[in-house]
């Protein structure tokens, strides 16, 4: 990873990220405590005391909200560092996460449930932690990519070594929100897998704002990178379906998405028009409908940032920045066209039926009274439209710049400004050239423009196959025997003796092999030997990795000397018991997992009722009365939702239960 220390303009801003997120959760747990207080005293005095606190700290944290707010819409600094004269693409921030010390739960494990000594695996631990913490910084390139996939990849082996279905080892994983800064807490590995792949989108969205929008090369990057971020962040929205972080749920993560394809169009349409716009008939229309997509697909996703419940915490500038390139790209659609009229008359040798065809494909519906032949052919009839388009045109430049000068955070964009304002007045300036003595008498209204786009835009699906990856825990033998989900019996030493050259067993199977057709009169019968036994030792020399033939080839040095093997036998697995998550997100009235299942409800077949699961953290009244053992939070929120559903293991609240 990149030096966590290192000056530069995107690790500042990462590190007011982390000092952000540690005040939020200051203030949070005063205000919980406050709450808590003012529903357990009944003396005035000390409401009247509590209240006021209330009101000081909720000041606090919308303040601080609004400072994080300001980090998010800091799109200057991810920018490409030369001149550029475009509208800032804006990238997401990291997730922040606390450091996780494996070293004491993996260690107690490799002891318990694979009867090794834990020391000989200091180095993969220390090894694994190392690439935790250089991801916390990766560099904003492939390498770093590569890195956090590698992280990624790994925590499938740690999860399938270390995490059983039946228990928890201890290992408790925090990260913040990316929006709102809220901490969430779980001991569930599928959190951090999560928040991993979600700082890989992250991070394909930053090297797509840091490309050369100057150049066709640079541009192709960066309609790549930002397709790779929208395929990252739509595969985490399919795997992961009730992360208990806003950011990660499926209702923002497909609000990104849908912002990852508008910027990944918007560089596809700046790559068409990078080497100029030629102002002949059929170019121009090729960019007006173009440039119409364009705006469309912000007009789409301002419609869904707008939406609950992804409107209360996605940035309020990234909403009003998708509207205002709604408006632009609009307004260029309206100029383009009225260019085409304004300026180009149908000559002789023109192909007038083609021309005739491409404009008609232009409108949905002509203006009343007007046809597309007689437009071309009448020079008043294409002024009179031109202007329309041109009036219209303005109108959404001016929108543009009316909204940008209303959001504090967008109006301190220098480059916007200056793109916007210039737009304008091109617009103005055509429409200054045009002829006046007609305006009143015209009541022509530009009909909208259809957008048609030649480039598919759409999500590159991850593809993690591409990293290669070595299980750090390697030595532990095959992953699909030696698991977190198997168990056997600690390793027995057999002594194996010669007995006419015969061994009274067979081995099969790949590595480790396994004895079976045993001869129960046989010395390895009488030394302990199970049918079904695993070999992982002989002589000394581990073999779990070693097939039927190496194995063998060890065995023929048995003869007047016994040889030494290590069995280990398999147990029955015990009835897999749900896996308990102790999971809590701070300062949140409800999480995405409650919003979730309530949305779901509906589908579920009211007949059948799913069993009651209580969670580790129980913070409902009703749990509290029903297991006195279990470790309670106080609440918040003072109203519990009903919710009779199957919980994921990613699930924070049970049916009687609410986070606070």
């Amino acid at each position: 990873g990149c030096n966590p220390l290192a000056e530069t303009g995107r690790s500042k801003l990462q590190n007011q990220r982390a000092v952000l997120n540690q005040q939020i959760l200051r203030a949070v747990r005063m205000r919980a405590g406050a709450e808590n207080l003012l529903r357990a005293t009944t003396n005035n005095k000390v409401r009247e005391q509590v209240l006021l606190e209330l009101s000081f700290v909720n000041s606090d944290l919308q303040i601080l909200k609004e400072e994080l707010e300001g980090l998010n819409i800091s799109v200057e600094v991810y920018q490409n560092a030369g001149e550029t004269f475009s509208i800032p693409l804006v990238p997401l921030g990291l997730k922040e996460t606390k450091d996780v010390d494996f070293t004491v739960p993996l260690k107690d494990f490799i002891l318990e449930h694979y009867s090794e000594d834990s020391s000989e695996y200091e180095d993969e631990i220390a090894d694994l932690m190392d690439l935790r913490q250089a991801c916390r910084t990766p560099s904003r390139d492939e390498a770093g990519i590569e890195m956090l996939i590698s992280y990624f990849l790994q925590l499938g082996f740690v999860e399938n070594r270390f995490f059983s279905p039946t228990r928890q080892i201890g290992v408790l994983f925090t990260w913040y929100d990316s929006f709102t800064g809220v901490p969430v807490c779980q001991q569930n590995l599928l959190l951090e897998k999560a928040s991993v792949l979600f700082n890989i989108g992250a991070l394909y969205t930053q090297i797509g704002t840091r490309c050369n929008r100057q150049t066709q090369a640079g541009l192709e990057n960066g309609v790549d990178a930002f397709q790779k971020a929208a395929g990252i962040l739509s595969y985490l929205k399919e795997t992961f379906t009730h992360t208990p972080s806003y950011d990660m749920s499926p209702a923002m993560l497909n609000v990104l998405v849908k912002m990852m394809l508008a910027q990944a169009r918007e560089c596809a349409f700046e790559q068409i028009g990078l080497s100029g716009i030629r102002n002949e008939f059929f170019t121009l229309l090729k960019m007006t409908q173009e440039v119409a997509k364009v705006g469309e697909v912000y007009m789409l996703v301002n419609t869904a940032m707008n939406q609950e419940p992804v409107k209360e915490n996605i940035p309020y500038s990234w909403s009003k920045l998708a509207q205002i390139k709604s408006d632009h790209y609009k307004a260029l659609a309206h100029y383009f066209i009225a260019t085409i009229l304004c300026d180009h008359e149908l000559q002789p040798g023109d192909d007038e039926d083609q021309q005739e065809k491409a404009l008609s494909q232009l409108y949905d519906c002509m203006p009343e009274g007007l046809m597309v032949l007689a437009i071309l052919k009448d020079k008043v009839q294409r002024k009179q439209l031109g202007k329309a388009h041109l009036r219209k045109a303005i109108v959404y430049h001016e929108e543009a710049l009316r909204v940008c000068g209303l959001c504090k955070k967008l109006r301190n964009i220098d480059v916007l400004q200056e793109v916007l304002t210039a737009a304008h007045k091109r617009s103005l300036l055509k429409y200054a050239q045009q002829e006046t003595e007609d305006d009143f008498l015209s009541l022509i209204q530009a009909p909208d423009i259809l957008p048609k786009t030649e480039h598919k835009i759409e999500t590159i699906a991850p593809q993690f196959s591409k990293v290669i990856v070595k299980d750090f825990f390697h030595k532990l033998g095959p992953l699909t025997v030696f698991s977190a989900k198997q168990r056997w019996t600690a390793p027995r030493t057999i002594c194996l003796h010669h007995e006419a050259r015969e061994l009274g067993f067979s081995l099969k199977g790949g590595s480790p092999v396994q004895i079976y057709c045993l001869d129960p009169a046989c010395s390895a019968a009488s030394a302990g030997v199970k049918e079904g036994d695993y070999i992982v030792s002989v002589g000394g020399v581990d073999c779990k990795w070693l097939g039927v033939n190496e194995v063998l080839e060890k065995l023929k040095g048995v003869g007047k000397q016994p040889v030494e093997l290590e069995v280990i036998s398999c147990q029955d697995t015990a009835a897999s018991l749900h896996s308990k998550s102790a999971t809590y997100s701070m300062g949140m009235q409800k999480t995405y997992s409650l919003i979730c299942l309530a949305m779901d409800e509906d589908k579920i077949d009211q007949t059948k009722k799913a069993p009651l699961k209580l969670p580790f953290l129980s913070w409902g009244t009703k749990n509290r009365q029903k297991a006195a053992s279990t470790l309670c939070l106080p609440s918040a929120v003072a109203g519990s939702s009903q919710i009779k559903k199957k919980l994921s293991p990613f699930t924070l609240l049970n049916t009687e239960s609410s986070l606070y």
